[in-house]
């Protein structure tokens, strides 16, 4: 498999293997992990290669698929991970059709945020929520790493990601199409009123990298910025934290 994605955590693999929209090419575990995943995976309904090792036999092999993805090792947890192909990113055109069609759609929008911890965490937190897409610019981001998908536990396989080269002309289109847009920043006045929670229109909710934040064109572009008031001494917050907190408020009424 020339193009692929190194799924790590159980979970996540578990995950992987019941998304019909992956081609799985090979399992490496120990005995005990094949037997807790075939608790909640068929694999015999799945065209897989599934090779049971011993745990140091598994860090081996593993260390050989990290060395073509040009990635650092790390040890993998539970002595299993999984080869399959890449995850479909959503294209963009869909994303524009449904703001066109849909109401009270729920995006959100990651500009700049290169930390796969933060990634990973923002993205679980959105499926929670019921995020319908999730925007990701093609530059500038986090990459869907082995730690990605381990710390994300399964939400990549349920969760939209759309892929786009140029995240300023995706903010003025869903603009265009009657989409909300919020821009979530330690440095704002703003703060989320009634009306644009209550609104029956789509809402896209954009977060920006902890150390620089969103980027001053994104920022730009859109009318709405707001931020979390603090009540205590400490004014920010790691990133996944304040979009949990953020995306309780926007979201979870919609």
């Amino acid at each position: 498999m020339d193009d692929f994605n190194l799924v790590i955590g159980i979970h996540s693999i578990i995950c992987a293997l019941k998304n019909a929209d992956r081609k799985h090419d090979r399992l490496v575990t120990t005995e005990d992990s094949l037997s807790e995943i075939k608790k909640s995976v068929n694999l015999d309904g799945l065209s897989i290669e599934i090779e049971v090792c011993a745990p140091h036999k598994v860090q081996e092999v593993a260390k050989g698929y990290f060395r073509d993805l040009d990635l650092e090792y790390h040890r993998v947890p539970s002595g299993v991970f999984l080869i399959t192909s890449e995850l479909a990113m959503c294209d963009v055109t869909e994303l524009y059709h449904m703001a066109k069609t849909e109401k009270q759609l729920k995006i959100l929008c990651l500009d700049q945020i290169t930390d796969v911890h933060n990634a990973a965490a923002i993205l679980r937190t959105a499926n929670f929520y019921g995020i319908d897409y999730v925007i990701v610019p093609d530059k500038r981001s986090f990459g869907l790493t082995p730690s990605f998908f381990r710390i994300a536990s399964g939400a990549a396989e349920y969760t939209k990601l759309v892929g786009v080269n140029k995240l300023t002309k995706t903010i003025s289109k869903l603009k265009d199409l009657g989409v909300e847009c919020l821009a979530l920043s330690e440095h704002a006045k703003g703060k989320l009123t009634e009306d644009i929670l209550s609104s029956e229109t789509s809402l896209c909710l954009v977060l920006g990298r902890e150390d620089v934040g969103i980027s001053n064109a994104v920022l730009r572009l859109i009318d709405n910025h707001i931020s979390l008031e603090s009540s205590g001494d400490i004014k920010s917050l790691n990133v996944s934290i304040a979009a949990a907190i953020t995306m309780e408020k926007c979201f979870s009424k919609k």
